[in-house]
């Protein structure tokens, strides 16, 4: 079995053209002014109108309010929303019936005890992706090329499809895929020369090493 991959932070035409040309299955647009990835909607809207019917578009947010939320769907249209801040699972649920869109629930993970943190949200979010804790003094909660311990997803499954994302590369994802055995996989910071510079060489390598590092337990991910 092959995960499915995801490519986020996708801020240009260039590398938009990179992610459907590599093959992923999900491409991400951000909107979150601290993040050197941040859209505002007439770009958003090109880039979607790009990606449509070739992957799943998602748009991160981070804490919204309803009208972003309403605001974001309006212009974009997202088959997902990636909500990657401090949502409740409550916050969630809301974000979820306002958008009428599946939801992607980032946890940050330290240890394990976070891990416990994703049942609270099993009846909101379709899909739990998992990333690694920023430092206390970061000004953003993820795209910061920071990885977590794999280990602690060894053995572990969940009741929804979930992923891995932080600090992922060409050169690592095998590794990261043979020990935590997610459902999909996401990569920002890991496919770029520079914050928000996306480099199609290094998209196409990290979706192609996803790709060849296959596992035969068809239970994780998703159990």
């Amino acid at each position: 079995m092959s995960v499915s991959v995801k490519i986020c932070g996708i801020n240009s035409p260039k590398a938009a053209e990179a992610v459907l040309s590599a093959g992923a299955d999900f491409g991400g647009l951000v909107f979150f002014p601290a993040s050197p990835r941040h859209l505002g909607l007439d770009a958003a809207r090109h880039l979607a109108a790009m990606l449509r019917g070739r992957v799943r578009i998602v748009t991160l947010m981070v804490d919204p309010s309803d009208a972003a939320v309403e605001e974001v769907v309006a212009a974009v249209s997202p088959d997902l929303i990636q909500l990657h801040g401090n949502e409740t699972p409550e916050r969630v649920a809301a974000v979820a019936g306002r958008a009428k869109r599946p939801i992607i629930k980032v946890l940050a993970i330290d240890d394990a005890a976070d891990l416990r943190r994703a049942h609270a949200y099993l009846e909101v979010a379709d899909y739990v992706l998992f990333d690694a804790r920023p430092d206390a003094s970061a000004s953003r909660p993820g795209g910061l090329g920071a990885a977590f311990d794999w280990q602690l997803l060894a053995g572990f499954s969940l009741k929804r499809p979930w992923g891995l994302a932080g600090g992922l590369t060409a050169e690592n994802i095998a590794r990261a895929i043979r020990i935590a055995r997610p459902g999909f996989v996401d990569a920002s910071s890991g496919v770029e020369d520079a914050p928000g510079k996306k480099n199609p060489d290094k998209i196409a390598a990290f979706v192609r090493a996803a790709r060849n590092a296959q596992y035969t337990d068809t239970s994780a991910g998703a159990a």
